[in-house]
């Protein structure tokens, strides 16, 4: 090889690495995952596992991040379903403990969230998904199905949250979405308390006594398959889950308890399976 030739060659090789080095610091800031950008949004996901794709929404409030799979699930959705299905999961835009960035829509709060889900699903080339949500995860499928009908094909919502009467009282523990202000606006100064306030009060406080994001209404008329899967904790209330449960016409219901005692979990992940695979697409 010429003195020429190996000069450029190595002043290539130089060039490439040099322009490596940032993706790779990047990436090690993400752990495992990636990063999606639309304008002024940052959204961190993970994209795990091969299979038709299904868009897993992590429990945890408005601080929900990909770290509830291996911390507060009651199991790890990630690992029991990424040998069938691609699993998707990201970290809510704005979770104080994640790393996914974003305007505070106050007037939009739930279809701020519906933008980044199916964002995220357009920046992945994926049209129809299936979807499997925890906690808050409930209300947000419903958003989905009320947004994209002819692209979720069918969903589980599972001890997710919802209103119950006792939230009206201040000292109540269901009442989770006020500890997101504070927490919000000591990691991001610029995001004002009262901004922060008002977005969690018209999220959670607008349309106070069923599922928060969506009407009765809508519920009756969704033609989507849902596998209803109740709880009952302060922010889980089992009078919401089975009455979306009742009024959904093709909705099914897990067993219940599922939760507790521990034993009865590979049963409840069984029947996720099972309502999965009937309703995956050829």
């Amino acid at each position: 090889m010429g003195s020429t030739r190996r000069s450029i060659l190595a002043a290539g090789a130089a060039a490439a690495a040099a322009a490596a080095v940032p993706q790779v610091f990047a990436q090690s800031k993400g752990g495992p995952g990636k990063f999606y950008e639309k304008g002024s949004v940052r959204i961190h996901y993970d994209d795990t596992g091969s299979g038709f794709p299904l868009l897993l929404l992590p429990g945890g409030g408005l601080n929900s991040t990909i770290g509830f799979f291996t911390g507060n699930a009651p199991f790890n959705a990630i690992e029991e379903f990424k040998g069938e299905y691609r699993c998707i999961t990201a970290d809510l835009r704005n979770a104080p403990s994640g790393q996914s960035t974003g305007p505070v829509e106050v007037d939009r709060p739930w279809d701020s969230y519906a933008d980044d889900h199916l964002g995220l699903m357009d920046h992945l080339g994926i049209d129809k998904f299936m979807a499997m949500g925890f906690c808050i995860g409930g209300p947000f499928i419903w958003t989905l199905l009320k947004r994209a009908p002819n692209r979720v094909v069918a969903a589980v919502p599972a001890q997710p949250v919802g209103w119950r009467p006792e939230m009206r009282e201040p000292a109540h523990p269901g009442r989770f979405w006020k500890t997101w202000p504070p927490a919000i606006t000591a990691k991001r100064p610029e995001i004002k308390l009262a901004v922060a306030d008002k977005f969690a009060t018209n999220m959670f406080e607008g349309n106070p006594d069923f599922v928060f994001s969506v009407t009765r209404d809508f519920v009756r008329g969704c033609q989507t398959p849902v596998l209803v899967m109740p709880d009952d904790a302060p922010s889980h209330p089992y009078a919401v889950a089975m009455e979306c449960a009742m009024l959904a016409p093709k909705a099914e219901v897990s067993i219940y308890p599922w939760k507790e005692p521990k034993e009865r979990i590979p049963l409840a992940v069984r029947q996720i399976r099972s309502f999965l695979k009937a309703h995956r697409p050829a």
